[in-house]
């Protein structure tokens, strides 16, 4: 609960005083970014879960994906799609939604494994991802599980621009209006498949660029805290 209610880089703080060794700690050495960086001076990690429901509580990681995001452009020399062994039998509806079959899950690597390797991706960096809660949450219930502590953590909702934008121009949010491949539609972005955690990553980084660039003529004067 502390990390929602105080400074990210002040939880940051009173956990390097609290965790002495592991990733957990590993990721805490690295400051977080600096929210006052122009956006060609930052990195983003551009992230996509694909889960078996919506509860972190209950509910398992099954892939993640992920792509870099550096000096305005994406990095796809960067790209990573990481199979997670969620060590539980997949039901019928999860495997038609991310068709990942039992078995092809069970050559995915350990949970833990896959989280470590994620916080090295992460660490120094702004997590981007649409419909961010599911990606914050995922994660915060993972480290506390792996390593006692949630993750403090600066991340980008571009559901929550698209929204943003929506309301400041007076218009009705229609039903679906703010998935994913509907706004990159709006854009004049392609068409991805849906529910592929790597292609989801790509997609949600080139909606943010396309929307980074709409919001100012000069992408280069936009800060990190212009998008927070």
């Amino acid at each position: 609960m502390l990390n929602a209610i105080i400074p990210q880089s002040l939880y940051r703080s009173y956990l390097l005083r609290r965790v002495s060794s592991g990733p957990l700690r590993k990721y805490l050495e690295t400051p977080l970014p600096d929210k006052n960086s122009y956006l060609n001076d930052s990195e983003f990690l551009s992230l996509d879960f694909e889960t078996t429901g919506l509860s972190a509580d209950t509910d398992k990681i099954l892939s993640i994906g992920y792509t870099l995001i550096r000096q305005g452009r994406i990095v796809l020399a960067e790209n990573g799609y990481i199979p997670v062994d969620p060590d539980a039998e997949l039901e019928e509806k999860n495997v038609v939604i991310h068709q990942i079959m039992d078995d092809h899950s069970k050559q995915g690597i350990s949970f833990s494994v896959a989280i470590e390797i994620l916080l090295e991706k992460i660490a120094g960096r702004t997590v981007i991802a649409h419909h961010a809660n599911i990606e914050r949450t995922f994660l915060d219930a993972a480290c506390k599980k792996l390593y006692g502590h949630g993750l403090p953590l600066n991340i980008i909702d571009t559901l929550k621009m698209a929204k943003q934008r929506m309301e400041q121009q007076h218009q009705t949010i229609k039903p679906n209006s703010l998935r994913l491949f509907n706004l990159r539609n709006e854009y004049g972005l392609p068409r991805y498949n849906a529910h592929n955690a790597l292609e989801d990553a790509i997609a949600t980084a080139e909606l943010f660029l396309a929307m980074a660039s709409y919001r100012s003529n000069d992408i280069n004067s936009c800060k990190v805290k212009d998008f927070l």
